[in-house]
């Protein structure tokens, strides 16, 4: 499903718009905005994967917009305004497409048909890699990943299997070993654990969480580009925002 947002400073052209889509149930409308300054701040709230976006609005212009919106969250765009004289600079920047206003039904639905293809490609592009990366990790030496880790307390020392590890959680300059029956403290950063775990074994679903994928009995989308992720214990976690593909990857 295609995740999209209407920006229009018009209310009959975002309904227009909202109208011609409810024809094409790959693409959910999922909110809309009416000037430069709500766009930005409604994409970056929910990442969309594609924005219908007017040029000339209060406040700023879709152009603008585009550059305000953060690397990360840039979903595809597609223009929609009443001036074909920023046609240039809109395929500059990369727009899947640039509609004129008012919006022919006929060329609306030849711009959405351009549109499904883009993210069929995209789609298939992302299952090669991911396909590619699994080749690569079961290529990896399994001796290539720890399989314990060593935990010195109060002059003691003692191994804790990974295996048994549901999930890992950070916790300052060091992060917390979630098991059944107890939680293990280990001097480490995220960052440098998480480049030692196995990943056919472990995924980060957050800057500060790794789970252990045997372990998660239960994962539910809470629309805000968040999963909540039950494990066997019982335990809830929630996902971070920018951690959404990674987790829709591994549901797949």
């Amino acid at each position: 499903m295609i995740r999209a947002i209407i920006v229009d400073d018009e209310y009959l052209a975002r309904e227009r718009i909202h109208k011609l889509l409810k024809t094409f149930e790959e693409i959910n409308v999922i909110g809309e905005a009416k000037n430069g300054s709500q766009a930005v701040k409604l994409i970056e709230l929910e990442e969309p994967d594609l924005v219908f976006l007017d040029i000339q609005m209060p406040d700023f212009d879709g152009f603008e917009v585009v550059k305000k919106i953060s690397p990360k969250n840039q979903p595809y765009i597609v223009f929609a305004t009443a001036y074909d004289k920023y046609a240039i600079e809109a395929f500059n920047i990369h727009a899947l497409d640039y509609l004129l206003k008012p919006i022919d039904e006929d060329r609306f639905k030849e711009s959405v048909q351009k549109v499904l293809k883009h993210f069929e490609v995209q789609k298939n592009a992302a299952f090669n890699e991911k396909l590619m990366k699994m080749i690569r990790d079961f290529e990896r030496p399994s001796e290539d990943y720890i399989s314990k880790i060593v935990i010195a307390d109060r002059g003691w020392e003692h191994e804790v299997e990974l295996d048994g590890v549901l999930y890992i959680e950070a916790n300052g300059n060091y992060v917390n070993l979630k098991t059944s029956d107890k939680t293990h403290l280990y001097r480490s950063t995220m960052n440098a654990l998480s480049d030692q775990l196995n990943p056919k074994d472990f995924l980060r679903i957050h800057r500060s969480i790794i789970v252990n994928k045997r372990y998660v009995r239960k994962a539910i989308y809470l629309n805000n580009n968040e999963y909540q992720l039950t494990m066997k214990d019982g335990g809830e976690l929630i996902s971070g925002r920018s951690y959404k593909k990674v987790i829709q990857q591994y549901l797949c």
